[in-house]
C-alpha cells in the first residue's frame, strides 16, 4: 500500500476548519510535514506480515477482575455534611422531588 493522500494547503485547511484551529502559513507549513510523517509512520503498518495473527478483541483474558467491596468508614458523618450546602442535623436537605 502506498501514500495516496497528497499532503496540500487544501487539506490542511480543510482539517483545521473541522478541527476548529487556526493556523498561520508558518504554523501550516509545519502541519503539512507533521501530516506527512504521521501517513509515512501508518503506511509502515502494511509491511508487516500480519499472516495468522488473530486479530486483538480484548486487552486481557481476565473478566470482570473487581476488588472486593469492603465497608470502611473513610468519611465521618460530620466531615461530610460540613462542606453541604444544606443540612438537617445528621442529614443533607435536598429539595423535594416527589409530593404525595
Amino acid at each position: 500500500m502506498s501514500n495516496n493522500i497528497i499532503i496540500d494547503d487544501k487539506l490542511v485547511a480543510d482539517l483545521s476548519r473541522l478541527a476548529k484551529l487556526k493556523f498561520d502559513a508558518s504554523k501550516a507549513e509545519k502541519m503539512k510535514s507533521d501530516l506527512d510523517k504521521i501517513i509515512g509512520f501508518v503506511d509502515k503498518l502494511s509491511e508487516i506480515d500480519t499472516e495468522g495473527v488473530e486479530p486483538l478483541i480484548y486487552l486481557s483474558e481476565e473478566v470482570n477482575v473487581l476488588r472486593v467491596d469492603e465497608i470502611k468508614h473513610e468519611v465521618s458523618q460530620e466531615n461530610a455534611l460540613k462542606n453541604a450546602p444544606q443540612k438537617d442535623s445528621d442529614y443533607f436537605k435536598v429539595p423535594t422531588v416527589l409530593r404525595k
